[in-house]
C-alpha cells in the first residue's frame, strides 16, 4: 500500500490571493518515492489521494496589524474610524507599532482629508473586512458569518459544510483539491491541510490521514494607489482615473517594468523583505495586480523567466486582454536550468493595437560580427569574452486601432515601434553597456528611416543619469571628454564621434522636471533630480538606490500627456527597502501616456 511519507506547505504564512499547494511525499510498497499526484482516476498499487482543506475558525474575529500582518492586532487607530479609512489599515499589533509607523500612517489621514480620496471600497475587499468595537484596544471583534456556498477564486465549488465544533472553534470544510488559494473570510484564520490514502474499490481511507496545519490566513497588503497626473500644460495637474480612458481619445499609455527575477530574488540578497513576501506566489500574483490596475496599452516587462511567461503572464494578461511577445535571453553565458532564463516581454492591447512585426536583438551575434570585423584573431577570445553577456532587446511594430486626432492624413496607418531591452548590469563593464545601447539605437534608426514610425525605447538599462549610455540617449551623442570613455580595452568605442544617432528621443519623465511649479506638481518636482532631469530612482535596495529605467520617446511625433506618480524613498524605507510586501519588486513602474503629433515632412 501507499503512505504518506512527509508533508510540507511552501510559505509559513498563508496569504489570501496566494495559491497553496502542499508537497506530499509518497512511500510505494517497494520503499521507492514519489510526489506525484494520485486521483481517483488514476489509482497506483489499487490506492489514490483524497485532500481536504478546513479553516478553524474561532468564535472570535482576529484583526491583524496593518504593519506586521503575520502579528494579531491589538490597537485600533479611532482617526481611521473617523476619517472612514480602510478599516484594516488602523490595526496595528503594540503601542510601539502604531509609534513607529505614524510618520507613515498620518500620510493616511492627510490623504483622506484631501479632495482626493481612496477607494476605501476596493481596499477593504482586499484587506478584509473586521467589525470594529469602537475601542481603541481591539481584541473581541465579531466573527463574520460564512456564506452559504464555498467559492475558491470564483468558482462556486459545494456549500461550506461545518465538521467540528470543539470549545470556542468551528471547522468549516474549504476545499477538496490538493491546491487552495485562501480568500478574505480566512483571514485572521488556521487552515488545514489533510491527506488521505483511499482504497480504490472501497473508497475508503487506508489508515490515519496525514494533517498539517498553517499559521494564521494574512491580508494580501495593499499599497497607497499611485496617481496619475497629467503634464500636458493644464494649470493643476489631476489625478486621472486609469481606468476611465476613453478608447477613441488618441492617447496610448506604455508600462515599462523590471518584475525581478524569481532566480535572483533570494534571501540573501533580499534578506530585509519577509520570506513569505519574497515567494514567488506571492509576488506573481501581486505583480500583476499591480501591472492589470494601471490599465496599460502597451506592457514591457525586464526579467521575466521563460517559465513564468509561459505558464502564467501570457495567460493571465491574455484574459485581460492582452496579446504577449516574448524574447528569451541567448544563453551562451548562462549554465542553469533555460527554462529559469529570464528575457523581455511585451504586451499590448488587442483592441487598441494590432501586431505588424517583430525584431529581435542578440546582442552575442552582434559581438560575434563586431569581433570578426574590428579585432585582431589573436584577441577574439578575450574580445567575446568580454561583450557576449546574453543580453536582448525585443522590438515591436504596432498598428493602432484607436482615432489619431491631430494626425495630418486621418487615412494614414499610424504605426508605433516599441524597443523593449535590459541592458547589461555589470557596473564595470561601461564599454559593453555604451556598445549595447549604441546597437540597439542604430537598429532602430534603420526602422524609423524606412516608415518614418514614432520611436519608444523602454527597459531597465542599468545606466544612470549622466553617464554615457544615457547621454547617448537622451543627447544624441556622448561627450568626448565622457569619463566612461576611459573604459575601452577593446577600442570598440572609437572614434567616439561614431557615438550618435538622428532619432529625437527624450525621456517621458523629465516633462516632471520641464513644467512650471505649479500647485499639486511640487511633491513630484521634489522626486526628481534637477541636475539631470530624471527620477531620483526608480531602483532602490537596502544598499543601492538610483535610476536605471527610462521610457524614451520620439519627440517629433509623440508629446506627453501624463506620467504615473513616482514615489518618495522616505515611505519605501518603512520597509527598509524594495521588494516589500506592498511592493513586489525592487524596481518601480513607470507609466507614461502619449498622443501623437501633426508629422512633418521631412
Amino acid at each position: 500500500m501507499l503512505s504518506v511519507v512527509r508533508m510540507h506547505l511552501p510559505s509559513d504564512i498563508p496569504i489570501v490571493g496566494c495559491e497553496l499547494t502542499p508537497y506530499v511525499l509518497l512511500r510505494r510498497p517497494d520503499t521507492s518515492l514519489i510526489s506525484d499526484d494520485i486521483p481517483e482516476s488514476a489509482p497506483i498499487h489499487g490506492c489514490f489521494l483524497r485532500y481536504k482543506w478546513y479553516r478553524i475558525q474561532s468564535d472570535r474575529k482576529v484583526a491583524i496589524c496593518s504593519v506586521h500582518p503575520s502579528e494579531q492586532a491589538t490597537l485600533q487607530c479611532l482617526g481611521c474610524v473617523k476619517a472612514k479609512i480602510p478599516v484594516a489599515k488602523s490595526y496595528h499589533c503594540s503601542p510601539k507599532c502604531f509609534s513607529e509607523a505614524w510618520q507613515h500612517h498620518r500620510v493616511l489621514h492627510e490623504r483622506a482629508a484631501s479632495p482626493v480620496n481612496e477607494n476605501g471600497n476596493e481596499e477593504e475587499e482586499i484587506f478584509g473586512r473586521f467589525n470594529s468595537t469602537g475601542s481603541g484596544v481591539n481584541t473581541s471583534l465579531t466573527s463574520s458569518q460564512s456564506s452559504g456556498s464555498l467559492t475558491n477564486g470564483t468558482t462556486p465549488l459545494y456549500p461550506v459544510v461545518v465538521t467540528q465544533r470543539n470549545g470556542g472553534e468551528t471547522w468549516f470544510e474549504v476545499g477538496r483539491s490538493k491546491t487552495y488559494t485562501p480568500s478574505a473570510d480566512d483571514v485572521g484564520h488556521v487552515l488545514k491541510f489533510e491527506c488521505a490514502v483511499n482504497d480504490a474499490e472501497t473508497k475508503l481511507p487506508v489508515g490515519c490521514a496525514s494533517t498539517v496545519l498553517t499559521s494564521r490566513v494574512i491580508p494580501a497588503p495593499f499599497p497607497t494607489p499611485r496617481r496619475f497626473i497629467s503634464v500636458s500644460g493644464v494649470d493643476i495637474p489631476v489625478h486621472l482615473d486609469l481606468g476611465s480612458r476613453s478608447s477613441s481619445s488618441g492617447t496610448f499609455t506604455v508600462l515599462s517594468y523590471n518584475i525581478l527575477s524569481d532566480a535572483y530574488a533570494t534571501n540573501e540578497l533580499y534578506s530585509y523583505c519577509p520570506s513569505w513576501a519574497l515567494s514567488w506566489t506571492y509576488r506573481r500574483q501581486n505583480l500583476l495586480r499591480e501591472m492589470v490596475g494601471y490599465h496599460a496599452d502597451i506592457v514591457c516587462l525586464q526579467e521575466v523567466q521563460s517559465d513564468h511567461f509561459e505558464e502564467f503572464f501570457a495567460p493571465e494578461l491574455d484574459k485581460h486582454g492582452y496579446q504577449a511577445l516574448f524574447k528569451r535571453k541567448t544563453a551562451e553565458v548562462f549554465s542553469g536550468n533555460i527554462n529559469t532564463v529570464d528575457g523581455c516581454a511585451t504586451f499590448f492591447r488587442r483592441d487598441r493595437f494590432t501586431h505588424v512585426k517583430k525584431y529581435e536583438v542578440e546582442f552575442n551575434k552582434a559581438a560575434q560580427s563586431l569581433t570578426e570585423a574590428l579585432v585582431p584573431s589573436a584577441q577574439k577570445k578575450t574580445a567575446l569574452s568580454r561583450l557576449v553577456k546574453d543580453n536582448i532587446a525585443l522590438i515591436v511594430v504596432l498598428e493602432a486601432k484607436f482615432n489619431n486626432q491631430g494626425v495630418d492624413n486621418p487615412g494614414k496607418r499610424q504605426l508605433v515601434c516599441v524597443a523593449n531591452t535590459h541592458v547589461n548590469v555589470h557596473q564595470e563593464l561601461k564599454d559593453v553597456k555604451l556598445w549595447q545601447v549604441h546597437t540597439l539605437l542604430k537598429g532602430l534608426e534603420k526602422i524609423a528611416a524606412s516608415a518614418d514610425i514614432p520611436m519608444l525605447v523602454c527597459g531597465d538599462f542599468n545606466s544612470v543619469p549622466g553617464s554615457a549610455p544615457h547621454a547617448l540617449l537622451a543627447m544624441g551623442k556622448v561627450d568626448p571628454m565622457h569619463p566612461d570613455l576611459a573604459v575601452d580595452p577593446l577600442g570598440i568605442l572609437r572614434p567616439s564621434t561614431k557615438l550618435m544617432h538622428q532619432l529625437p528621443l527624450v525621456s517621458a519623465y523629465s516633462s516632471f522636471a520641464r513644467m512650471p511649479v505649479v500647485l499639486g506638481l511640487e511633491q513630484q518636482q521634489r522626486r526628481m533630480d534637477p541636475s539631470t532631469n530624471e527620477p531620483l530612482f526608480t531602483n532602490c535596495t537596502r544598499d543601492f538606490i538610483a535610476t536605471h529605467d527610462y521610457i524614451f520617446y520620439s519627440a517629433d511625433s509623440l508629446t506627453v500627456e501624463s506620467l504615473l506618480e513616482l514615489l518618495d524613498e522616505e515611505s519605501l524605507r518603512k520597509d527598509t527597502a524594495l521588494p516589500s510586501p506592498e511592493w513586489s519588486s525592487d524596481h518601480i513602474a513607470l507609466l507614461a501616456e502619449f498622443r501623437c503629433k501633426p508629422r512633418t515632412r521631412r
